[in-house]
């Protein structure tokens, strides 16, 4: 009995409920996969779904690294919205190439973030007004430049948010680079646990019995060749979006920030205690200048890709995507107060709101009932996580940062290596 209790808790670490939001949205899935009669895990479903919520996701990228810094950023749908018709602009009446049209984008991004990141920063003006008056400011720029109307985007800017993996090679009945693509996200999952297992061992840590580094691969594995699989076998023409594929590569690059740069220990230290950061020789006023522009050059991107995908720019464009992404984050895990939370956290808790949002839709619920479950979901995640807080437990962002950064299973020490999660001065 010992052992399966061991193996367990190697399994799923000191606490199952680190991974509560994971079997949440499992639960989820397993839900309306019941109710939508097989809908909701069909290819073209989940093609449609990782295309119409890439932008979104993305988002939450990057509000999760503005968050643990302890700021809100209330202006990145504005500033997607305004980024898209600024690009629809250059290569409408511009004739601007559209790689070069991405380019400018990126650049508006960069633009804007130091714009808002200066004031935060450096001024010392609370994220809160200054994102505030930027929602303002460019959605006004952007009903100006558009004169509140509609503007084609060229077939070739399309890709980023409309295209998917391209056919090549023989006739399988799948799309092969899709396939490909699986194989090569289960390699991936095998060369960290082998990596990890080999890494504790070096360190003089317990290791998990190799039993249940096999059962966790195992389970990870089946996940990835099922939905390749699925993704694979949509409709003709179809297979993993693009944005999907940007999607991955800026979460794999985002979580190797957060858990393994100076640049990403910072963040939490600002977030955690900004003043003990400082004293430490954190530059406190770089870390939230780049924060506040990251936040903005991702945001461009999240507009350039829903542009692309509905192949032009309007006047609604970016309409409470702020709202979208804050939920994604605080459902992640985050803390309010700054200092807590990770990139794979806010991905769950995104996805979480996504299926919702396309479960409901499936069964015809109506937008006003949708935005309404969406609130409750959003007020029992977060009052589930001060709930543990408050009975001496750790928060489930915690517990899942300890498993994903691949932390040893053994006792911690009393000094916690995180900041103290108080209020950012």
């Amino acid at each position: 009995m010992s052992g399966i209790k061991s193996s367990s808790r190697s399994m799923f670490g000191a606490n199952a409920r680190q991974f509560g939001m994971i079997l949440s949205l499992a639960a989820i899935i397993l839900f309306f996969e019941i109710w939508t009669d097989g809908l909701t895990l069909n290819s073209g479903n989940l093609i449609a779904l990782v295309s119409q919520y890439s932008y979104i996701l993305i988002l939450a990228i990057g509000m999760v690294m503005v968050i643990i810094a302890g700021h809100i950023d209330l202006s990145v749908g504005s500033v997607a919205a305004f980024t898209g018709i600024v690009v629809a602009k250059a290569m409408a009446n511009g004739h601007l190439a559209w790689p070069l049209a991405i380019v400018l984008g990126l650049l508006i991004g960069v633009l804007v973030g130091a714009w808002q990141g200066f004031w935060v920063a450096y001024v010392g003006v609370p994220a809160f007004i200054v994102t505030l008056a930027g929602m303002m400011l460019f959605r006004g720029a952007n009903q100006f430049i558009g004169d509140s109307d509609t503007l084609p985007v060229p077939h070739g800017f399309t890709v980023i948010g409309a295209g998917y993996l391209p056919e090549k090679g023989p006739d399988t009945g799948y799309n092969n680079l899709t396939l490909l693509l699986g194989l090569v996200m289960v390699v991936a999952v095998v060369w960290r646990e082998i990596r990890a297992r080999r890494t504790r061992i070096e360190l003089g840590a317990v290791a998990s019995p190799v039993i249940v580094s096999v059962l966790r691969v195992a389970v990870l594995a089946a996940v990835i060749i099922f939905a390749a699989f699925r993704f694979a076998t949509g409709r003709v023409g179809t297979s993993f979006p693009v944005s999907g594929i940007i999607l991955v590569a800026l979460v794999l690059l985002y979580s190797f920030i957060t858990q393994k740069t100076v640049y990403g220990r910072h963040i939490y230290a600002v977030g955690g205690n900004g003043h003990a950061a400082e004293l430490s020789g954190v530059k406190r006023q770089r870390i939230n200048f780049l924060v506040m522009m990251n936040m903005s050059v991702l945001a461009a991107l999240a507009g350039m890709i829903y542009v692309a995908r509905a192949a032009a720019s309007g006047p609604q464009d970016g309409l409470n995507w702020e709202l979208d992404a804050i939920a994604a984050v605080f459902i992640g895990g985050a803390a309010v107060a700054g200092g807590v939370g990770t990139v794979m956290g806010s991905i769950v808790g995104g996805l979480v709101m996504a299926v919702l949002n396309n479960g409901l839709q499936l069964q015809g619920v109506g937008s006003d009932r949708v935005q309404m479950i969406k609130g409750l979901v959003l007020l029992l995640a977060v009052a589930v996580d001060v709930w543990n807080k408050r009975q001496g437990k750790p928060s489930l962002t915690a517990l899942m940062m300890r498993q994903f950064r691949g932390d040893p299973d053994t006792p911690k020490p009393a000094a916690s290596p995180e900041p103290a999660k108080v209020p950012a001065a």
